[in-house]
């Protein structure tokens, strides 16, 4: 008899989330928090590249998906054993996806902060969240080895 063993569940083995005011100030918190965690877990990641990502999705949340009078929320999933530390950022404006380079051509002011995700991440995406809001997400890598 052939038996298929379960899936295997991965869980974060440290997680961090917030919800931060959907303006400048949050923004800049969300910074904060996130250098601030990452030396609380010890993580074995690059904490200047993690503050980049986290700049740009915070930025981007308040930005474009703002709703007055709703927040934005971050979450942080570091996954053991070498696994990736997950960015994520929650905003409330499911009706505006992000596409890399959006208005990043030419001599543009804005749009570029996607290409600037990808710069430092291994790898990004976008998925629905409750109340027809969105999650960007980013992995960062934490092998040592890769930094």
């Amino acid at each position: 008899m052939n038996q298929k063993s379960a899936p295997q569940v991965v869980t974060p083995t440290h997680y961090f989330t917030v919800l931060l005011s959907a303006d400048r100030s949050g923004a800049h918190r969300a910074r904060e928090h996130v250098r601030r965690q990452l030396l609380d877990w010890g993580a074995p990641c690059d904490h200047d590249a993690v503050a980049h990502v986290v700049a740009e999705l915070a930025a981007n949340a308040v930005l474009h998906g703002r709703v007055p009078g709703r927040d934005f929320r971050l979450r942080l999933k570091l996954y053991g054993d070498g696994g990736p530390l997950r960015v994520e950022v929650t905003d409330a404006r499911g009706d505006r996806l992000p596409r890399a380079g959006d208005g990043a051509a030419g001599d543009a002011e804005s749009g570029r902060g996607l290409l600037i995700v990808e710069a430092y991440a291994e790898r990004w995406g976008v998925e629905e969240a409750p109340a027809g809001g969105k999650t960007v997400w980013a992995e960062v890598a934490t092998d040592r080895e890769e930094l």
